[in-house]
């Protein structure tokens, strides 16, 4: 909350819960996520995919999006890992992820497998910056503000 209280503040459409190194990033509703242009219900988790700039309603519990999301099961990691990708998820440093060019979500990266494309680590908050805006630019979706950038663990290190 801000310390001083502005009676023009709209809240976010939801709040951030995660973010991945890769780019996906997962958030429950706010109180209207139709006006949000965002799918689902008030209160539902949504993820946004790094190969997607819309986002998809995550059906089950926001722990069960979690635990998915951290042990790399499931349609988090689906088509987004290529030969030596262990090494490279491990080299980005706290607060950095992993840029691609060209984006997942072009029309470019789609032509060809994840292993063609350029990555480099960067600082996570303009990653995550950048995601938003193309989010906001190309398909009309706010995934919400992303908040500050941490990372605290591997998040698919133990994970095939």
């Amino acid at each position: 909350m801000p310390s001083v209280l502005d009676p023009a503040r709209r809240p976010d459409p939801g709040l951030v819960v995660a973010h991945h190194l890769l780019g996906r990033i997962l958030a429950l509703n706010g109180g209207s996520p139709r006006e949000a242009g965002r799918p689902g219900e008030p209160g539902e988790t949504v993820y946004f995919a790094p190969d997607s700039l819309s986002g998809s309603r995550w059906r089950g519990p926001l722990s069960m999006a979690l635990v998915d999301s951290l042990r790399g099961l499931g349609r988090f990691h689906e088509g987004l890992r290529w030969t030596g990708w262990r090494g490279e998820v491990s080299a980005p440093k706290s607060r950095q992820g992993l840029s691609f060019f060209p984006p997942p979500w072009s029309a470019e990266a789609r032509r060809r497998a994840l292993s063609e494309t350029s990555r480099r680590a960067g600082a996570m908050a303009e990653l995550l910056g950048l995601s938003r805006n193309s989010h906001l630019l190309l398909d009309g979706v706010d995934p919400g503000r992303l908040g500050v950038a941490r990372r605290l663990f591997s998040p698919i290190a133990d994970s095939e």
